[in-house]
């Protein structure tokens, strides 16, 4: 998680508001980035943090919100892999990751129009929006189908997945 969001809030949960799951309009298989006792159904099955869902195996089509900060890198390279994933990420466009993980190996993206207000572990919205914009990034033809009709507010954008380097 982004540690300046637990230092300012004392909390290390930032929970998918509902919305985003309602809008998308599909059931995903597997969240590897969850926590006991949600406060409702984001996938069929999902890890906690306990399980590390980052060093499962993944199947079907994946809901991704992963750790924010460092870590982000990580799940994301693990969504490329699986390609049948959408992810939830900051848009940080500028980082290494966008350059060398999504622009590389995603298929599409949703920029979400304003700023996201999370849910901590009882499902109680933040009281601020995040400090930065949101994106979906879909890895995968079934995901970015599911981005493109999605009734979401904001920019959808095909990418063009490029070979895997040598």
């Amino acid at each position: 998680m982004d540690t300046r969001f637990e230092k300012r809030t004392g909390n290390d949960t930032w929970l998918t508001p509902k919305f985003i799951f309602d809008a998308l309009d599909c059931e995903f298989d597997l969240d590897p980035c969850h926590i006991e006792n949600p406060p409702f159904k984001t996938a069929k099955k999902w890890y906690t943090k306990e399980i590390d869902g980052l060093s499962q195996e993944w199947e079907g089509l994946v809901w991704c919100n992963p750790p924010y900060g460092r870590e982000t890198e990580k799940w994301l390279k693990k969504c490329a892999e699986h390609n049948n994933c959408i992810v939830l990420i900051f848009n940080r466009m500028d980082t290494a990751y966008w350059h060398e993980t999504i622009f590389k190996h995603a298929s599409a993206m949703k920029i979400l129009k304003g700023r996201l207000k999370f849910l901590d572990a009882s499902g109680t919205p933040s009281k601020n929006p995040a400090g930065v914009g949101n994106v979906l990034i879909s890895f995968g033809q079934e995901a970015k189908e599911i981005l493109l009709k999605s009734t979401l507010e904001g920019k959808f954008k095909e990418l063009i997945v490029h070979e895997k380097e040598n």
